[in-house]
């Protein structure tokens, strides 16, 4: 162990040990002193020395006597000893340094122990130093601060280097790297060593070198030699000698209007050369714009970021100049200005602007093509594409755009002739579209009313008008109107009428008159349907334009028969005029022998003047007939004795008009022997053969009137049907023959109503009334119709041959 001189000093067990073996020795008066000298670091197992061959004590001898050693003063077993050959050896690594440290000589002291005899030698070992530690710091790195300020030939001291090795192999010299600010100075501390020291030679700038990296080395004398670095690291410590600066004067940033809040812009960049507060920025808006731009920009007063707040508008405004202020954080204060410049960008947003400078909101409905109807001004408040405006209207209307040379301006034209009376009112929308991405489009919708002209002529709800009159109307009363329309306004739609006298004749006015403002006409006197049946005339509708503008219509008027007639007896007729006659039937004539046969005529129609027979009053009801619808008087058994010589009968003749209208013949029959009845009958043949000669005179007369009315009233109906379209259609055609019935009928069906055309009442032999018509119009029939009437009807039917 060492003390404090750095000698080693020997544990008190050990030393009592050694001192009563001295004594041993000493009273056997046997010892000695062996010196050895080695270097450290010897590799274990070296060979120090051969003690017993130094000694002079033989080998062989040696394992008897058991050899030994002994370390006094320290703990490390460092020697052995080979007790076959008395070699000593190196057992454990030696380190001088960590043996005697400065101490020079390194000394260590053994003892050899023999026995039998015991001897006792002692063997001092020399550690002799290698080079085998290198000059080192404390700490490799060393950080010293200073001011930039201070003054030239500053001394700085430094910490000295330690090397554990001596003489040569110590610490010899340092020396410092190569640098423009710093010298080297050493100073001989005695035992501390060489102290070095920095001079400073240069004045320091912290802004051109903040912080110097020194590199000292420490070097010691042995060969090869060692050294050891220390890192210096000289921080310079900064005052607020210099303003900010901008990492450029003006910056440029583009940005779209409709960047949305907190769009990040430009950051600005100042750097401070000074440190600290005195290198610490803080940035501000500056300049004219500044409360303006603190509205819409944002400004970050530590990093420099410029970000949008709100309130972009490339409509208001396109360019920002924006002055920043960098500034320090010194006492005393010192700053630089920045410009940023920031363009907006114009996006599509803004709608374009249609607006109306001329509108004629009427035009006249014969406006030629090419009119101008408006006039309009097209603005768009975004520039370049998005502020291209293109104006259109739907081209199903008869109306069109044309632009101006320079587009910003429309003019509404006609572009086909209108017609009011088609369309009225147009409402016009007018769409304007930029040609921004994506477009952005406006409406407007005007409104253009056509005026009226006269370009319509009155137009009739019915071409030709029919009309059918039932007679023995009202004077003065109206008999049915006409309507006639016209498509245009005002007074050119203001239709009055009156009656063609050119084409109608002062005939038809002298009976008609028409009421101008409504079209109702009205009879002046009462029709009667045995003195005319038809007639017609022409209607002018004008309206008020100017000029005016008339039509005229067709009316054909058809008189309806009423029972206003009664049946009239034309046989038998007496000398007097009276409906009596006298029959003489020869008393041996058989069952169904003709007596007579009563002629009548009703000069109305139809139903009207459908006559029927009856016998009213008659002798004898088992001795005569009489035929229902021919009138004729026939016997239903032969005569007897006890039948009487005269018989009177009574017929009456009936129409079948809703309220019957009739009336009564009387025929009186005398029985004769039959001679006298041929004689008599000479006379009435001729009678009868000149009768029927005059009837058929007549019927063919009333045969071809009726044809001819009936051709007549078929191309009629055929006319009304092809102009009109009514449902005019021919039902059926029915010829029947009754004797003193109906002859000739024609039945047709007109809308929902059914007519019938006949001709007149008669019996087979008697004589046409003259004047009469063949074909009339009558009544529709409503009649209800008894089962006696189905019965006579098939009765009639029956009796169709003997027309």
């Amino acid at each position: 162990m060492e003390n404090g001189s750095g000698r080693t000093r020997l544990p008190g067990g050990l030393l009592i040990h050694f001192v009563c073996l001295f004594f041993f020795l000493a009273s056997r008066g046997v010892e000695a002193q062996i010196r050895y000298s080695i270097h450290e670091e010897l590799k274990v197992g070296s060979t120090v020395g051969n003690i017993a061959k130094d000694l002079g004590i033989d080998s062989a001898t040696l394992s008897d006597r058991n050899l030994r050693i002994v370390q006094t003063g320290i703990k490390q077993e460092l020697f052995q000893v080979n007790q076959r050959d008395g070699a000593l050896f190196v057992s454990q690594r030696i380190d001088r340094e960590e043996l005697c440290g400065k101490t020079s000589p390194c000394l260590v002291t053994l003892k050899a122990v023999i026995e039998n005899p015991l001897e006792m030698h002692q063997i001092t070992v020399e550690i002799t130093d290698v080079n085998d530690n290198r000059p080192s710091f404390t700490d490799e790195n060393f950080k010293l601060e200073i001011l930039e300020s201070v003054t030239i030939g500053k001394r700085l001291q430094l910490e000295g280097a330690h090397d554990p090795d001596v003489g040569t192999n110590d610490l010899q010299s340092y020396k410092l790297s190569q640098n423009p600010y710093f010298r080297l100075e050493t100073e001989d501390s005695g035992d501390d060593g060489k102290i070095p020291f920095l001079v400073l030679q240069k004045q320091l700038d912290r802004e051109q070198t903040g912080e110097l990296t020194l590199v000292l080395t420490a070097s010691d004398g042995g060969k090869p030699h060692k050294s050891g670095t220390l890192n210096i690291t000289i921080i310079v410590s900064d005052i607020n000698d210099n303003a900010p600066v901008c990492n450029k004067s003006k910056y440029t940033v583009n940005v779209k209007e409709d960047a949305p809040e907190g769009t990040f812009l430009v950051r600005v960049g100042a750097s401070d050369a000074d440190e600290g507060l005195n290198g610490e920025i803080v940035f501000s808006l500056r300049g004219k714009f500044r409360n303006g731009a603190s509205d819409i920009f944002s400004l970050d007063n530590k990093t420099g970021e410029l970000s949008i707040k709100s309130g972009l508008d490339f409509e208001q405004r396109q360019l920002y100049e924006l002055k920043i202020l960098a500034a320090d954080r010194g006492a005393v204060s010192q700053s630089t200005q920045c410009t940023v410049i920031v363009k907006v960008e114009d996006v599509n947003d803004n709608k374009p602007e249609i607006d109306i400078t001329s509108l004629s909101s009427r035009i006249p409905e014969n406006a030629l093509p090419g009119t101008v109807v408006a006039l309009m001004g097209v603005t768009d408040q975004d520039s370049g594409v998005n502020g291209q405006v293109v104006c259109s209207v739907p081209s199903d209307l008869p109306f069109d755009l044309k632009p101006s040379s320079d587009g910003n301006f429309y003019s509404l034209i006609t572009k086909t002739h209108m017609d009011k009376e088609s369309q009225a009112t147009y409402n016009i929308e007018i769409t304007a579209k930029d040609l921004g991405t994506p477009p952005l489009t406006t409406t407007k919708v005007i409104q253009v009313d056509l005026e009226d002209i006269n370009d319509n002529t009155p137009a009739f709800t019915l071409s030709p008008y029919t009309f059918y009159l039932i007679e023995n109307n009202k004077p003065g009363m109206s008999i049915f109107s006409v309507s006639a329309h016209d498509l245009d306004e005002g007074d050119n739609a203001r239709v009055s009428y009156s009656l063609d006298r050119t084409n109608s004749g002062t005939s038809v006015t002298s009976f008609l008159n028409i009421n101008e403002e409504n079209g109702t006409i009205y009879a002046l006197k009462s029709f009667d349907f045995e003195t005319m049946k038809t007639f017609q005339f022409h209607v002018i509708a004008n309206d008020s334009g100017s000029p005016p503008l008339s039509s005229n219509v067709t009316v054909n008027v058809f008189i309806l028969d009423q029972n206003d007639n009664t049946p009239a007896i034309l046989s038998p007729v007496s000398a007097n005029g009276s409906a009596e006659g006298v029959e003489e039937v020869p008393r041996n004539v058989k069952p169904g022998y003709l007596v007579s046969k009563i002629r009548a005529y009703d000069a109305d129609v139809g139903y009207n003047g459908w006559l029927l027979f009856s016998l009213l009053e008659v002798s004898d009801h088992t001795l005569f007939g009489l035929e229902r619808y021919t009138g004729q008087i026939r016997t239903m058994r032969s005569f007897t004795e006890t039948d009487e010589a005269r018989h009177k009968l009574v017929i009456l003749v009936k129409d079948n008009g809703n309220v019957s209208l009739s009336a009564t013949a009387t025929v009186m029959v005398n029985l004769v022997e039959p001679k006298e009845a041929f004689a008599a009958s000479d006379v009435p043949s001729s009678v009868d053969n000149e009768e029927e000669n005059n009837i058929t005179f007549y019927l063919i007369i009333t045969l071809g009137s009726v044809s001819v009315l009936f051709v007549i009233s078929i191309i009629v109906l055929i006319a009304m049907q092809c102009s009109k379209a009514t449902d005019y259609s021919s039902k059926y055609l029915q010829d029947t023959n009754y004797d003193g019935t109906l002859c000739h009928s024609i039945q047709y069906r007109s809308g929902d109503k059914r007519y019938m055309l006949v001709g007149p009442r008669m019996s087979i032999g008697s004589t046409i009334v003259p004047g009469s018509n063949a074909n009339t119009l009558v009544v529709p029939d409503r009649r209800s119709r008894a089962p006696d009437e189905v019965r006579l009807a098939d009765e009639h039917n029956r009796a169709k041959y003997l027309c």
